[in-house]
């Protein structure tokens, strides 16, 4: 019997640190993981660069997605050696949707009027938009879970988001052929708990609900999360 990998994919305004509680707790469980970098740079771009990853994987891979992480596992998840889908606070997108799209039936959430624009330079000497959240407004939209002191390294430390993201279409929605378990955060602002729940029931996943987590409830609650991980593992073995 074989354990499958486990690839946590981060999503936008964190990084892969994000995970730590989470990867201490699976390693302590003998779990294989990794948690790779996500480009942030485009749902083609980003779930490509996760397909990579988990084709260079041997052997089985359960990928897991916080946020807009859910969306690039939704295609990536597409890859053969992959058995299993975890979506943790996150989007889950049906094939030819967007982010913006799968919103859009809801009403939005805090997040949308904290968001801050930047820009970056791209490789045809253009400049393009991207987006945090306003600081200030971090600990309560994104970790209002976590403890204050751990909010304002966060929020000054985030992982900025191309705003072309939210446009973008998925190519393939990958829980029409692999498992999926869902964790719905219940007070999250980031993402409104019911386009989790809409996402993940519309996609037959087994849904837990975090009652009172934030959008950081890998962070809050790296126990559960874990625990939702392990499920995946053990029924995919």
């Amino acid at each position: 019997m074989t354990t499958p990998t486990v690839v946590l994919v981060h999503g936008a305004f964190a990084d892969a640190a994000s995970w730590s509680g989470v990867i201490a707790a699976l390693q302590a469980e003998g779990v294989p993981v990794i948690a790779p970098p996500n480009e942030l740079r485009g749902l083609a771009a980003d779930a490509a660069h996760v397909s990579s990853v988990v084709s260079q994987i041997d052997g089985p891979v359960v990928l897991v997605g916080h946020s807009y992480g859910g969306a690039l596992i939704t295609v990536a998840g597409a890859a053969e050696n992959v058995v299993g889908l975890v979506y943790v606070a996150a989007y889950v997108l049906e094939k030819g949707e967007s982010l913006g799209e799968l919103q859009g039936r809801f009403a939005d959430s805090p997040l949308v009027t904290h968001l801050k624009q930047w820009t970056y330079p791209t490789p045809d000497g253009g400049t393009a938009a991207e987006v945090t959240i306003a600081e200030e407004a971090f600990p309560e939209v994104f970790a209002a879970d976590v403890p204050a002191e751990v909010t304002k390294v966060l929020a000054v430390a985030q992982r900025p988001l191309t705003a072309a993201a939210f446009a973008e279409a998925a190519a393939v929605a990958a829980w029409h052929t692999k498992p999926a378990w869902a964790l719905v955060a219940g007070a999250d602002r980031a993402i409104n708990p019911e386009v989790q729940r809409f996402g993940a029931e519309r996609a037959g996943a087994t849904v837990v609900e975090a009652e009172g987590a934030s959008h950081a409830v890998a962070v809050s609650r790296p126990g559960a999360v874990a625990e939702l991980i392990l499920r995946a593992v053990r029924a995919t073995s």
